[in-house]
């Protein structure tokens, strides 16, 4: 069984066969889990901003959080961190 370590290994699926054939042959690894956990309890110490986003864009970034099951805001949120992180460790 394959370990998902990253978010954006997750495929959007067409069907949910292909859904249920992806999840037979895959799982998520725990310490993506664990950070998704930890991303959501560090919600009481977030700063609201205001990011404008084109329409479309915002479209298909919900769809996308929604064939992951996740909210879109936490996604982006993910997203940021994990580009974050990349940044800082080529430094």
């Amino acid at each position: 069984m394959n370990a998902i370590m990253n978010w954006e290994d997750v495929p959007l699926f067409d069907s949910e066969e292909a859904e249920a054939s992806f999840w037979a042959e895959n799982r998520i690894d725990l310490r993506l889990m664990e950070g998704a956990v930890a991303a959501s309890s560090e919600a009481s110490e977030s700063v609201t901003i205001t990011l404008r986003i084109d329409p479309r864009m915002l479209a298909k970034i919900k769809r996308l959080a929604r064939s992951r099951y996740l909210n879109y805001q936490s996604m982006i949120k993910q997203w940021l961190s994990e580009r974050m992180e990349q940044e800082l460790r080529e430094r």
